[in-house]
């Protein structure tokens, strides 16, 4: 059963015309899951065609997820789903409230026709590597979340490099890819500027830091800024066995530290925004109403979504930076 057909002179390269006959086939079922294509070898015979072009042809099915190869057997049906046409490798550092928010703005401005497949690698190198080089090949695009992993480039790129998108963070090493992404450094520099006149009636300012998962420019940003309008200033790593002193503002990139802090002002009867303050990262629906409100530092996530699909669709080659803002609430 002839299930590829080429034509000369018609206007679509050969490449696609490979796929629509596929296509048409699942869709006629005349190929069913677990058929065997006819090999590389015999189309390129049959209809005088170089192996690139037999290649690309199936590495793009591939990609889709509609088939699958066996070394040294052949390629085979994978899925008769053929209205999928993009498939999407998204790989975050881990899942929470931002991210979520950024993962469901995505989807919903992707638009129809594509499987959008989310992996985390939780800050771990290995799991990293693992998933990139497990996925390599199977996909349309891939997302990719470094964070401030090290030595994570070079196996990014293995990848194709005209199908990979970075997100959130990126590095120098990263500089060729699109990306929307944040600049942390001068989001929180220019997020305390913007509410310095307030921070002028406090003592002291202390970031807590752990630097684990934290971008590094955070901390780098805050230390310019305490430098260059002379506040007071210390970095912490964690928020134990401490008393919080009045006249200090506790700048928090970590939520568990933010829940510590207003534990532990309570134990002192400390009032937020009068005693001492608060400046929060990242904008959650709960911090509008958690101790009168949580002044925050935070990028827009849900705009981050949207413009990371229009890129892809549009297959836009930019590097864009995400738009930060300090929302003040009683904590400050």
């Amino acid at each position: 059963m002839k299930v590829i057909t080429i034509q000369n002179n018609l206007g679509v390269p050969k490449y696609k015309q490979i796929i629509l006959s596929i296509e048409k086939a699942i869709e006629e079922e005349k190929l069913v899951k677990g058929d065997q294509l006819p090999s590389v070898n015999k189309v390129c015979l049959e209809f005088s065609l170089s192996r690139d072009t037999v290649l690309q042809a199936y590495d793009e099915l591939k990609k889709r997820g509609i088939i699958f190869a066996i070394l040294g057997k052949g390629y085979y049906i994978k899925s008769t789903e053929i209205t999928i046409k993009q498939r999407i490798f998204l790989l975050f550092d881990e899942l929470n409230i931002f991210k979520e928010d950024l993962y469901n703005s995505f989807l919903k401005n992707i638009g129809k026709n594509v499987q959008v497949d989310i992996f985390f690698h939780y800050f771990n190198v290995q799991v990293f590597k693992k998933l990139i080089n497990d996925n390599n090949g199977n996909y349309t695009k891939y997302i990719i979340m470094p964070t401030n992993l090290i030595d994570v480039a070079a196996c990014i790129k293995t990848l194709p490099v005209n199908e990979v998108f970075i997100l959130d963070q990126t590095n120098i090493d990263l500089d060729n890819y699109p990306t929307i992404y944040q600049n942390h450094k001068k989001d929180i520099y220019d997020g305390l500027h913007k509410g310095k006149s307030r921070l002028n009636t406090y003592k002291k300012l202390i970031m807590i830091f752990p630097g684990f998962r934290e971008p590094l420019g955070m901390k780098i940003g805050f230390e310019n800024f305490c430098t260059d309008f002379a506040f007071d200033y210390e970095i912490i790593t964690e928020f134990t066995d401490r008393e919080i002193a009045i006249g200090e503002v506790y700048i928090i990139p970590n939520d568990r530290d933010l829940v510590r802090v207003i534990e532990k002002s309570k134990q002192q009867n400390l009032k937020l925004g009068q005693d001492f303050g608060i400046i929060s990262y990242n904008e959650t629906p709960l911090k509008k109403v958690v101790a009168n409100g949580i002044t925050t530092i935070s990028t827009n996530f849900e705009a981050m979504g949207k413009i990371l699909a229009q890129m892809i669709i549009k297959g836009k080659k930019e590097q864009i930076e995400n738009k930060c803002a300090l929302i003040i609430r009683n904590s400050l």
